[in-house]
């Protein structure tokens, strides 16, 4: 047993026996890895979090001043700088937005898909994004899932019915009418208060005159 090896037993056996070298090496690999990994995140990874909480600002303000292009350079550089961190994350979420105010959907799409947040309402934002982008762009089938995926993801009173709206009429663009009678109807059982505000009646038995019987 290692307990009742002494220094120099351990020292005789490390030089002779291939295995138990191995096994040293091995293991001491996993702890250089381990405390390297907790320095880092220590020292290194949340210093440079909380720093990022701030630095999208800036790109924030010029968006909200619809200053795109000034936006699109300042948050692309804290893109850069702080990719994987929350305030890096913020911001490429802001970047899309920008990309998609100038029918740029594809850079758009490569910036929303590459957003990894932590708030589920963000996040089901992000996929929603993903669904308009594939819509401009009339790939609806592929906007219809990412709608209905979006809608799911965080069920509520607003996004969910107008996520589950907007996969009703992508499946009325691919002639699916009784997908989007399914939507639709979800929509008048679930979330009668949505239902009211677009009529969604009219939707339901639009879709519905189409069904090919």
């Amino acid at each position: 047993m290692l307990e009742n090896l002494n220094f120099q037993d351990l020292k005789n056996k490390f030089n002779k026996d291939k295995n138990f070298k191995m096994i040293t090496f091995v293991t001491g690999g996993v702890l250089v890895l381990i405390i390297g990994y907790f320095g880092y995140r220590q020292f290194i990874w949340k210093p440079s979090n909380e720093k990022s909480k701030d630095a999208y600002w800036v790109g924030l303000n010029y968006a909200a001043q619809d200053s795109t292009d000034l936006a699109i350079e300042e948050l692309e550089a804290v893109v850069k700088k702080y990719d994987g961190k929350i305030g890096g994350e913020n911001a490429q979420f802001v970047l899309a937005r920008q990309y998609m105010s100038k029918g740029e959907f594809k850079k758009a799409l490569t910036e929303l898909e590459g957003v990894n947040v932590n708030d589920t309402y963000l996040s089901a934002m992000t996929v929603g994004l993903q669904g308009d982008c594939h819509s401009e762009m009339k790939n609806f089938a592929k906007a219809g899932e990412l709608y209905l995926e979006a809608a799911s993801m965080d069920d509520n009173e607003f996004t969910s019915p107008m996520y589950i709206y907007k996969a009703g009429l992508c499946a009325e663009k691919e002639k699916d009418f009784a997908k989007a009678v399914e939507a639709y109807t979800k929509i008048k059982d679930d979330y009668p208060t949505y239902a009211t505000q677009k009529a969604i009646e009219k939707y339901i038995a639009r879709a519905s005159n189409k069904i090919v019987k």
